[in-house]
């Protein structure tokens, strides 16, 4: 199940060209994992990535996570990601997929909180659902989350909507005010200005 759904990863990637992974599937920790990984690609954006099946589901959020719940952040679809892509940072090189820098901006893991009638729900039918509900626990990002779908077909979109908790701050904005990686303490500016001198070299 997961090799097939790395199937869109592979194709888009040639992988003597950019240093991405080679989208194997990889092996579950004991909690699964999320990520947020900030790209500075044609358009600016945030993915936001969640451990399912042995894949990572993939969403990109323009305006990145918000930890205020009257906001809303529209979040579109993407290919499944390979798991471990949760830790690359580089810069994609220009005229691969995806072009520019990424940075890993968040990392955890997190719990899943949908139900049903009473009982929790698989991740998997969850999203098939068009509705999931997570409690992240990040470096950046902590307490409840919901993806709800809002359309479907060839224009799905859904929302990430931080949920009322003790994590909820209206006053925080994360993406701007943490702006480093929690991995390696760069920006995407810093990768985009290296990528742009080797180019030039």
């Amino acid at each position: 199940m997961a090799d097939r759904s790395l199937e869109a990863y592979r194709r888009r990637r040639d992988r003597r060209k950019t240093p991405e992974p080679a989208g194997r599937r990889g092996s579950a920790g004991k909690w699964p994992r999320f990520v947020v990984q900030e790209h500075q690609a044609r358009t600016h954006h945030f993915d936001f990535r969640l451990e399912v099946d042995g894949v990572l589901k993939s969403w990109a959020v323009p305006k990145g996570p918000s930890t205020d719940p009257r906001e809303k952040r529209l979040a579109m679809p993407v290919e499944d990601h390979s798991l471990d892509y949760a830790l690359f940072e580089g810069v994609i090189p220009e005229g691969q997929y995806g072009a520019g820098a990424v940075v890993v901006w968040d990392r955890g893991s997190y719990d899943h909180l949908t139900e049903q009638d009473g009982e929790r729900k698989p991740v998997a039918k969850a999203l098939e659902d068009g509705h999931l509900v997570i409690r992240l626990h990040g470096e950046k990002l902590r307490g409840g989350y919901a993806l709800q779908r809002v359309a479907e077909g060839k224009d799905e979109r859904w929302l990430l909507i931080k949920l009322k908790d003790e994590a909820a701050d209206a006053r925080r904005r994360p993406t701007t005010s943490q702006p480093r990686s929690v991995l390696s303490g760069r920006t995407v500016e810093d990768l985009a200005e290296q990528g742009a001198e080797q180019r030039d070299d």
